[in-house]
C-alpha cells in the first residue's frame, strides 16, 4: 500500500486533539488512510451501522484506539454526542476520526459542536509526491481506482463517478438541480477550465440566473470537485481582474469530460496547456496542504496583460509561479515573470515548465514540477 503524505500530519493532529475530521472527495482514500490507525469503523451512510453505533455508544467511546465515523455529516446527532464524550475526558487525545465528502454541512456541524476540540485536514487524490509517474498521473488523475493506479479503467471509471455524483451524492448533499442539468454544468466547467469565471455566460448556457449558477458551483467546490482560485488583490495603479479562475481539481475527471480517448496524444490537444496549468496548481497546493503548510493561493492578472498563474503568500514570503507547457522557455518568459514579480513585490519567482534540468539563481527558479516539489518538501 502506498503511504499517504498526510499520514504523518494526521498522526500529529491526533496527538494534539481529541478528534480529527478528515475531508476530501469521494473515493480519494480517506477510509483506507483512517483505518490504518483505527480498529473500529462505522459507515454512517448505512442505517444499520447507525443503529449499531447508537446501541453500543458507551462501549464504543470507551475504546483506547481511535474510532472512525465515515460520512459523519449524515448523522448530525453524532456531533452532540461526541462533544459530551470529549468533555468527559478532555485531556485524552486521539480518540475519534470523522470522515466526510462534503465540506459545508460537515464544517457547520463541527463548528457548532466541536470548536476547539477537533482539527480538520483535507485528503486529496494521489499526488506526485506519492506516486512517481507524472505523465500517467496527469493523464488519468489521482483517484486510486480509476486514476493513476488503475489507468486501464479510464475513462469509464470517471464517467461512472460523475454520474453517481450527479444522480445521487450531490442531490443528497443539497444540490437542487436535476442530474441532467448537473452533468451539463460539469461539461461546461470542463470547457472553461483555467478561464476567468463568467457566471453570466454559464447561466445563459444553462438557462439559469448567475446567482443560481454560483450556488451550484458552491456545491461542486464543497464536494472537492472544482477549485475557484481567487485573484490577487494589490494596491497597484492598474486595473486588476476581480473574478476567480475555474479549475477541475482532478485532471482524469477533466479529460473524461473533454472526451479525451485513452490512447491519444495529450500534448496535441488544444486544451493541453490549460489542463497542465490546473494539474500543476493542484499538485503544488495538495503537497503543501499534506505537509501542513499555511498559506493563501491566488492568481494575478491585470487588464494590460501582466499575469501569473499562481501566487502563494505565507507569512512574509510571496512566491510567484508562471506555468508553461514547454521544455524550452524563452527569455521573454523570464523577463515577463520578473516584471510581475517587481509589480507585486515577490520574494521568489518560479518559471515552472518541463525542462530536464532545473536552474536556480537568487530568487529566480526555472524548474520542472518534480524538482520543485522535492525542493519545497
Amino acid at each position: 500500500m502506498i503511504e499517504r503524505t498526510l499520514l504523518r500530519l494526521l498522526q500529529q493532529r491526533l496527538a494534539q486533539f481529541p478528534a480529527v475530521t478528515l475531508v476530501g472527495p469521494r473515493q480519494c482514500g480517506k477510509t483506507t488512510l483512517a483505518r490504518t490507525l483505527a480498529r473500529r469503523y462505522f459507515n454512517l451512510e448505512a442505517p444499520e451501522e447507525r443503529t449499531q453505533l447508537d446501541a453500543r455508544w458507551e462501549e464504543v467511546i470507551a475504546t483506547d484506539s481511535p474510532v472512525v465515523f465515515d460520512e459523519a455529516q449524515l448523522w448530525p446527532e453524532l456531533f452532540r454526542r461526541l462533544r459530551g464524550a470529549i468533555d468527559e475526558q478532555r485531556k485524552q487525545n486521539g480518540r475519534f476520526i470523522l470522515l466526510g465528502s462534503i465540506a459545508p454541512s460537515l464544517m457547520r456541524d463541527v463548528g457548532e459542536s466541536l470548536a476547539g476540540r477537533m482539527a480538520v485536514l483535507e485528503l486529496a487524490p494521489f499526488h506526485l509526491g506519492e506516486v512517481n509517474d507524472l505523465e500517467r498521473l496527469w493523464r488519468c488523475g489521482g483517484f486510486p481506482d480509476g486514476g493513476v493506479l488503475g489507468g486501464e479503467a479510464y475513462p469509464v471509471w470517471q464517467e461512472s463517478y460523475l454520474r453517481a455524483m450527479a444522480e445521487r451524492d450531490l442531490p443528497m448533499w443539497g444540490l437542487p438541480a436535476k442530474p441532467m442539468v448537473t452533468q451539463r454544468l460539469f461539461r461546461m466547467v470542463a470547457a472553461e477550465h483555467g478561464a476567468i469565471l463568467n457566471l453570466s455566460k454559464l447561466g445563459q448556457s444553462l438557462g439559469l440566473s448567475h446567482h443560481t449558477v454560483n450556488a451550484y458551483l458552491d456545491q461542486l467546490e464543497g464536494a472537492f470537485l472544482i477549485r475557484r482560485l481567487p485573484p490577487f488583490a494589490a494596491n497597484l495603479r492598474k486595473r486588476l481582474v476581480k473574478a476567480p479562475r475555474l479549475y477541475w481539481r482532478d485532471t482524469g475527471v477533466l479529460h473524461a469530460l473533454l472526451r479525451f480517448p485513452p490512447g491519444d496524444d495529450l500534448l496535441a490537444q488544444p486544451w493541453a496547456g490549460a489542463s497542465w496549468e490546473g494539474f500543476v496548481i493542484e499538485q503544488i497546493l495538495t503537497a503543501r496542504a499534506a505537509r501542513g503548510e499555511a498559506g493563501d493561493a491566488y492568481f494575478f492578472r491585470s487588464h494590460d496583460g501582466y499575469e501569473a498563474d499562481l501566487v502563494i503568500e505565507s507569512g512574509r514570503a510571496r512566491e510567484v509561479i508562471e506555468i508553461k507547457l514547454t521544455s524550452g522557455p524563452a527569455p521573454e518568459d523570464l523577463a515577463r515573470l520578473a516584471q510581475v514579480g517587481d509589480l507585486i513585490k515577490a520574494t521568489q519567482l518560479v518559471l515552472l515548465c518541463r525542462v530536464r534540468k532545473s536552474v536556480t539563481t537568487g530568487r529566480q527558479w526555472v524548474t520542472n514540477l518534480a524538482d520543485y516539489l522535492r525542493a519545497k518538501g
